[in-house]
C-alpha cells in the first residue's frame, strides 16, 4: 500500500524526510516528490505548496501519476472554536471552503454542481490518524470535526469572528484541506488530515508563526506520521 504524506510547509516535510533513510527525489508538475520507505511502508512525500489550487494540483498528481492508495495531510491551522487553542491537534472529519460563494445561483459555500458544501474524510483512515495523534502526542489536547479552508491567511479578530458566526461548528481554518478533500472525492481516494493549531486566527496570528512551525508543528507532524505508519 502506497501512502502519500503531504505537508504544506517545508519545515514539516523536512521533518518527515529525516525519518526516511532511502528517499529519492522525482520531479513532476514543478514539484519534488520523495519516494522511499518509512517503517517498512512505501511512501511518497511532497510539499503541497500553499493555497487551494496548489493543493489540488498536488493531490491530482499523487493520484494519477503515483497511483497512491491513500493521502495523509499534515500541517498547521488557526483555531476557531472557543476550546481550540495553540498547540492543540485537530483531526478533520470534513472540510468546507469558507471563501466559496456562487450565490445567488447556488447557496453560499456550496460547490457548484456537487450539491454539497462539505467533503468528508475517510472514516477508517481518520480513526487511525486520530489514534496515532493521541498516541504520539498524549500531552496535547485533541479535537475532531470540521476544518474550513480558504485562499487567505486569516489573521484578524474580525475575520475569525465572522467565520465563527457563519460556521459555528468549524474547529479550525487553513488554506489547503478542502481542495484535497474535493479532489479525493472525485477520484474515490482515501484521505485524512491532521493539523496542529499554530494561532487563534486573530490579530496575533502572525506573531512567531515561522518559529512555531520549526519548533512545534514540524515535530508534531513527524511524530504523528511515524506513529501512524507503525500502526498501519
Amino acid at each position: 500500500m502506497l501512502t502519500a504524506i503531504v505537508s504544506a510547509m517545508q519545515e514539516e516535510l523536512a521533518a518527515v524526510l529525516a525519518l526516511m533513510p532511502d528517499e529519492r527525489r522525482e520531479t513532476a508538475a514543478g514539484r519534488d516528490f520523495w519516494r522511499g520507505e518509512l517503517h517498512g511502508q512505501p511512501v511518497v512525500a511532497v510539499l503541497s505548496r500553499i493555497g487551494k489550487v496548489a493543493a489540488a494540483t498536488t493531490a491530482a498528481v499523487l493520484i494519477e501519476r503515483y497511483r497512491v492508495d491513500r493521502i495523509v495531510f499534515t500541517g498547521v491551522a488557526g483555531g476557531l472554536a472557543e476550546g481550540v487553542q495553540v498547540g492543540d491537534v485537530v483531526v478533520a472529519t470534513e472540510f468546507l471552503q469558507h471563501d466559496l460563494d456562487a450565490s445567488p445561483i447556488f447557496p453560499r459555500f456550496e460547490v457548484p454542481l456537487y450539491g454539497r458544501c462539505r467533503f468528508p474524510t475517510d472514516d477508517a483512515l481518520t480513526r487511525q490518524l486520530a489514534a496515532a495523534a493521541a498516541s504520539a502526542l498524549p500531552d496535547s489536547r485533541h479535537h475532531q470535526g470540521l476544518i474550513v479552508s480558504g485562499d487567505r491567511f486569516v489573521s484578524t479578530t474580525t475575520e475569525s469572528q465572522a467565520l465563527r458566526a457563519s460556521l459555528p461548528d468549524a474547529l479550525a481554518v487553513e488554506m489547503e484541506g478542502a481542495a484535497i478533500a474535493q479532489v479525493c472525492h472525485d477520484f474515490g481516494m482515501r484521505f485524512a488530515a491532521v493539523r496542529t493549531v499554530s494561532d487563534r486566527a486573530d490579530d496575533e496570528a502572525h506573531v512567531d508563526f515561522p518559529r512555531f512551525i520549526r519548533e512545534v508543528a514540524s515535530r508534531h507532524s513527524a511524530a504523528i506520521v511515524e506513529r501512524f505508519l507503525r500502526a498501519s
